[in-house]
C-alpha cells in the first residue's frame, strides 16, 4: 500500500512540476509581449499557438484572459524586484543606496530585461484610464514602487546624508520621472544616451538635497 501511495504521489508531483514549468514558459512570453504590445495583446489561444501548447492546457493554468493578464503583472513584479531591489539587500541606508537603486532601474530598462523596455511604463499607459482588476494590479505595482523609493530616501535622510526637511515624496516623483523619460526616449528613438542623461540628472537632484556628508558619500562611491 505504501508503495502504491508513493507512486501516486510521484506522479502527482511530476504533473505539478510540469504545470509549473509550463506556467513559467507562458509568463516569460507574455511579459515580453505585454511590454511591447500591451496586456490586451495577450490571449490564451495566441500563447498556446506560439509556444506549441494545447489551448486547453493553457486554459487550465489561467482560466481566462484576465487571469492571464493578472498573472503576467504578478510575474513582472517578481522579475522587477529581483533585478532592481534585491541587489541592494547588503547596501546600507544612505544616499549611495538611493543612487544605486536608480542605477539598477536604469540598467533594468537599458538591458531590455523586458523586450519593450520597462514593463510597467508600457502597461500603465494602456490601463491608466480604465477600471477593473488589471488596472488595480498595475496601479498597485506602481504605487508600491513609488513608496519604496520614498522610503529609501527617508531612510537616507535619517542617516544625515540628506537635508532634514527633505520632501521624499517630491524627490521620488522627480527621479522616477527622469528614469521613465529615459526609458521612453530610448525605446522610441533607439537612443541609449538617454540613460546617461537620466543618471546625470538624478545625481544632480540628489546632490541638491544632500548634506555635506551626503555629497562626500556620493563622491567617495
Amino acid at each position: 500500500m505504501s508503495g502504491s501511495t508513493g507512486g501516486t504521489g510521484t506522479k502527482a508531483d511530476g504533473r505539478v512540476e510540469r504545470g509549473n514549468q509550463t506556467r513559467r514558459l507562458v509568463l516569460g512570453r507574455t511579459m515580453d509581449i505585454a511590454s511591447v504590445e500591451g496586456l490586451d495583446g495577450l490571449s490564451l489561444g495566441r500563447i498556446a499557438t506560439e509556444l506549441s501548447l494545447s489551448k486547453s492546457g493553457v486554459f487550465a493554468l489561467f482560466g481566462s484572459k484576465e487571469e492571464l493578464q493578472l498573472a503576467t503583472v504578478r510575474a513582472a513584479v517578481s522579475v522587477f524586484s529581483h533585478r532592481v531591489v534585491t541587489p541592494l539587500r547588503d547596501v546600507p541606508p544612505g544616499i549611495v543606496r538611493v543612487r544605486e537603486l536608480c542605477g539598477n532601474w536604469l540598467a533594468y530598462s537599458s538591458e531590455r530585461v523586458f523586450a519593450g523596455g520597462c514593463f510597467f511604463y508600457a502597461v500603465s499607459a494602456e490601463f491608466d484610464a480604465r477600471t477593473g482588476p488589471v488596472h488595480d494590479a498595475v496601479a498597485g505595482a506602481r504605487h508600491d514602487w513609488a513608496v519604496y523609493v520614498e522610503r529609501t530616501l527617508s531612510e537616507a535622510c535619517a542617516t544625515g546624508e540628506f537635508v532634514a526637511d527633505l520632501d521624499a515624496e517630491q524627490v521620488a516623483f522627480e527621479v522616477i520621472a527622469l528614469m521613465e523619460a529615459a526609458n521612453a526616449h530610448s525605446v522610441l528613438f533607439d537612443d541609449p544616451r538617454a540613460y546617461d542623461r537620466a543618471e546625470r540628472g538624478i545625481t544632480a537632484r540628489l546632490r541638491a538635497v544632500a548634506t555635506d556628508r551626503g555629497r562626500e558619500a556620493l563622491d567617495a562611491a
